[in-house]
């Protein structure tokens, strides 16, 4: 099933929650894991999926991604091969197709559960 991805993002290793991430938050949402990004950071919460994305040569510009976990209709997860060292994860939603590419050492199961929990949980 290949599709073009709307949106595609690279997770490069699992770090603390950032900081400026709590403002971010719904009242009784809680962040559950955060991972590092080409250039800032991705954010599993108990409600979505939250994407920081500093921009330009200075960084400041920022947009920030939701998606809630209720918006997504299905996913696939692929560990990697022998010649194929990424990993991947790719999310089906209202909106479209989002391919997450995991470096190595992130462990694609444990991110296939979190989405299952989350996603199984939210619907």
């Amino acid at each position: 099933m290949e599709s073009g991805a709307i949106l595609s993002w690279t997770l490069q290793q699992e770090i603390p929650v950032p900081p400026d991430v709590q403002a971010l938050l719904a009242q009784g949402e809680q962040a559950v894991a955060s991972f590092k990004t080409f250039r800032d950071s991705a954010t599993f919460t108990t409600k979505r999926l939250i994407v920081r994305d500093a921009q330009g040569i200075t960084g400041k510009k920022v947009e920030v991604y939701s998606l809630p976990y209720s918006s997504i209709l299905m996913w696939s997860s692929e560990n990697a091969g022998t010649l194929d060292w990424n990993s991947e994860l790719e999310l089906w939603t209202k909106a479209g197709h989002i391919k997450v590419k995991l470096a190595k050492g992130v462990d694609v199961r444990r991110l296939d559960s979190l989405i299952a929990w989350a996603v199984l949980n939210a619907h």
